[in-house]
């Protein structure tokens, strides 16, 4: 199988976890006989820098024409601590979000046995925990409009939903609720927002459609408590976007490392998948960060072409990277390995290079080796 793909390094750490991504998803080519070829683009920080743009039209037009995109990261702290900075990196994001109607984001949170110490709640309460997030992408205040008055006394930001917004993404997550464990939770703020009194009306109205899934209803700062206190309970969780974007890097916590989560962002075009960490600038360039929120994002990708063996593979490699303790800097501060090990070690998983258990102890020479 052929696919085009578009890669958008962006900024930070993003060209050095992407990258990686890249490696495995051509690891996967040779083992699987396909072809994957690669045509990279400019956006964020590092587009401005080089165009003067965020999200320069030919970025547009390439991955309008792709069959997918990999993006790493976006974001640079000049612009985040200018609050005057006319023209910002993720003004890149949200264009290309709206290019190509990616109205939900898909996130996955699992809690991994071998890393559970590394998580600030208790073993005991994330034990198990495997649920997803929906966050609608390309509406509601993050999209409304924005007005400041002259003397920068007063400002406000817009929420608008409709009707049709929220029924395509919830019907996505009640079909995505099928085949998992039948569960649905809608977080909204019902009882103050009249934007989240018509998400919950939607979602009531859409529910009888899907009559084999529970559904239950939760306000956003309470779904934020239990997110700490009893993550276990969530299969599927469909939210607006703010509410969506602000749970769903709480989430990661449970995993022990915002480096360790993917994302896709899908809808009636092509999809982007992307991890869902910043760009970390001060890690840029050091070979230190952790790839494996974009290695399995990679995985996401390979799903979406509807290759679910090549996918199973890439976290099957994930996981044995992690249960043997190869692992990046934010992990274990003392004893760890660089970002293009792990790229290595799991490419030679992919390529039957790493059978079973054997090879740790070549991983800890390469360990002593490297570091």
């Amino acid at each position: 199988m052929k696919k085009k793909i578009a890669v958008i390094f962006g900024d930070g750490i993003g060209p050095e976890v992407t990258q990686q991504s890249i490696n495995i998803l051509d690891a996967v080519a040779k083992t699987y006989a396909h072809e994957f070829e690669y045509t990279h683009c400019l956006m964020g920080a590092d587009a401005i820098d080089k165009t003067g743009n965020p999200l320069p039209d030919e970025t547009i037009e390439v991955c309008l024409n792709s069959d997918a995109v990999l993006f790493g990261a976006i974001g640079h702290p000049r612009y985040d601590n200018d609050p005057a900075a006319e023209v910002r990196p993720e003004q890149g994001l949200l264009k290309l979000r709206k290019a190509l109607q990616l109205y939900a984001n898909i996130r996955p949170v699992t809690a991994y046995p071998s890393l559970q110490h590394l998580s600030p709640l208790k073993s005991k309460n994330i034990e198990g925990t495997d649920f997803v997030i929906f966050r609608e992408l390309t509406g509601g205040i993050y999209f409304g409009k924005k007005e400041m008055n002259e003397e920068q006394t007063e400002a406000s930001d817009n929420c608008i939903y409709t009707r049709s917004e929220i029924e395509r993404i919830s019907h996505l997550a009640f079909q995505y609720a099928r085949q998992r464990r039948k569960k649905l939770t809608l977080v909204d703020k019902a009882n103050v927002l009249e934007t989240s009194r018509l998400w919950r009306k939607v979602v009531q109205d859409l529910a009888g459609q899907y009559n084999d899934v529970a559904v239950d209803y939760m306000f956003v700062d309470n779904a934020a408590m239990q997110i700490v206190i009893n993550p276990k309970q969530f299969d599927v969780i469909l939210t607006e976007n703010m509410f969506g974007d602000i749970i769903s890097d709480e989430s990661s916590v449970i995993a022990g490392s915002l480096g360790l989560l993917p994302s896709a962002s899908v809808g009636s075009g092509v999809a982007l998948f992307e991890p869902i960490h910043g760009s970390y600038p001060q890690a840029a360039g050091k070979d230190i960060a952790n790839p494996i929120g974009s290695v399995l994002s990679a995985a996401m990708l390979l799903e979406y072409f509807n290759m679910k063996a090549e996918a199973a593979i890439v976290r099957e490699a994930v996981d044995w990277t992690l249960k043997h303790n190869f692992v990046t800097r934010d992990i274990d501060p003392v004893s760890f390995y660089l970002t293009s090990t792990i790229g290595e070690l799991i490419c030679e998983y992919v390529n039957n290079k790493v059978p079973g258990e054997e090879h740790e102890s070549d991983g800890e020479l390469r360990k002593s080796t490297i570091i």
